[in-house]
């Protein structure tokens, strides 16, 4: 999540609104990046089905649908080149919902729509690709991809990340079992880093769509060309919501860093709180950490946008005031 945001602020990209279908069925209001120049497009597939979208968990039914919808939108204006976030997701449906709405089709036994969800996935027998939108044709997919979970198995969509969507613990192997079904049936490697991603959609864009699945951070510090902007800093600053010992895991604060170590220049990094174990971020090209909360306070007040506004202000005048 932010994908979208980061992108639209550094390329200067048209935010296009759009409406399509929630995770659950309902109508939801999103919105995507447009660049007109360059014809792409920039998304977050939390936007359209995330897991903040719904306020009762139900896996069996969650849907990817309005992700499709978000992308056939693009594509009608002309798009060639995604680039989508799927982080954060509500979904476990292998991405079925997203190729359903881009005209991709899934049958059962008896030729009926599968229907939506990961409770479909066991139904698949027969996927047709003959109706799928003409407009795919040439267009290219980057994937903002962080985690590297295969789709099936102890380590895949279902058991990793199944139980923070709803998925019972009753549920996992059927679950599981159904996505590699899927699998079978799509007849293309379940194994491949980021298969699992955002409840398998990651496994639905490398195989149906030829995408290819890269670190956020490295999405964003490609298409912003932030190591030219960086050659002759002396200082850079970046940051994050908490420190801890995942930032070094590939999040974005250590790959601004690795750039600005490039040029020998200074990293500061400020967060809204800093874990004990985030002095590994200092071997990580991170030269010192600063958390900007100033005093006892409950999380609701530090989120607030003023309130942060006015500790980060606070903390980086007294950092710069020391250089």
């Amino acid at each position: 999540e932010g994908t979208v945001d980061a992108l639209i602020e550094g390329l200067g990209a048209k935010k296009i609104p759009v409406t399509v279908t929630g995770p659950l069925g309902e109508k939801v209001s999103c919105y995507y990046g447009f660049l007109e120049e360059t014809k792409s497009a920039v998304m977050e597939m939390a936007s359209a089905a995330g897991i903040t979208l719904v306020t009762k968990k139900d896996p069996l039914r969650a849907s990817t649908y309005g992700v499709g919808e978000m992308i056939a939108d693009a594509l009608k204006r002309g798009c060639k080149n995604f680039m989508i976030g799927i982080g954060g997701s509500a979904t476990n449906d292998g991405g079925i919902g997203m190729l359903k709405a881009l005209g991709f089709e899934f049958f059962d036994e008896d030729g009926n729509d599968v229907g939506e969800g990961a409770a479909a996935l066991v139904k698949i027998e027969v996927i047709r690709t003959e109706n799928k939108n003409p407009l795919l044709s040439g267009a290219k997919f980057q994937i903002a991809c962080d985690v590297k979970n295969p789709l099936c198995g102890k380590q895949g969509a279902t058991y990793i990340f199944g139980p923070q969507k709803g998925v019972t613990e009753e549920q996992k192997e059927q679950v599981d079992e159904a996505m590699r079904h899927y699998a079978d049936v799509t007849k293309e490697s379940l194994d491949c880093e980021g298969a699992g991603a955002a409840g398998g959609l990651g496994y639905a864009f490398l195989s149906y769509l030829a995408g290819e699945l890269i670190p956020g951070v490295e999405m964003i510090l490609q298409a912003t060309g932030l190591e030219e902007k960086m050659k002759n800093a002396d200082v850079v600053v970046t940051g994050e919501g908490r420190l801890d010992a995942q930032t070094v895991m590939g999040k974005a604060p250590v790959g601004v860093a690795a750039l600005a170590k490039k040029y020998n220049a200074k990293v500061i990094a400020f967060a809204g709180s800093v874990a004990p174990e985030a002095s590994v971020c200092n071997q990580a090209g991170i030269d010192a950490f600063f958390p900007i909360v100033r005093g006892v306070t409950t999380l609701e007040e530090a989120m607030k946008k003023e309130n942060a506004m006015e500790n980060i202000a606070a903390t980086a005048e007294q950092v710069f005031r020391l250089l």
